[in-house]
């Protein structure tokens, strides 16, 4: 009897695969897998303790899914500490931005539709408020 598994097949992924999606370092302590369709983007962001991600905005609209550990969102000049389970959503061009403290998190972003500079592996994760290119 073989043990061998069958391949796996193109639109079947797993959360804890780090061979499968684009790799992005987003800024020091934060990186994202990231994985786009035609009209929707999943981002997969693990961000250590004690980090932190600088305020940005993207035209796209994102939810965003906290599905381990804890973080302060920061949006709408609001500082919310949020647990895994909570959400959010940030409308389009809306700057937003996120922290760390003592715990790291790992949350699911969902794009739509999804944000061109991340269809490619590389550095930075989006536009600052009145900036034209990516940072």
């Amino acid at each position: 009897m073989s043990t061998d598994q069958p391949p796996v097949p193109d639109w079947l992924f797993n959360l804890k695969d780090e061979t499968r999606g684009i790799s992005r370092t987003l800024s020091e302590g934060l990186k994202t897998r990231i994985f786009s369709g035609e009209h929707v983007m999943l981002s997969f962001v693990s961000i250590e303790p004690h980090s932190q991600g600088k305020m940005h905005s993207h035209p796209e609209e994102q939810w965003g899914v906290l599905m381990e550990g804890a973080c302060i969102r920061i949006q709408e000049g609001e500082e919310i500490s949020v647990k895994a389970g909570d959400f959010w959503y940030s409308a389009g061009h809306v700057p937003h931005g996120i922290r760390t403290e003592s715990e790291g998190a790992f949350i699911l972003d969902i794009f739509g539709p999804p944000r061109p500079e991340y269809k490619k592996a590389g550095t930075g994760f989006g536009r600052a408020k009145g900036e034209s290119g990516e940072t």
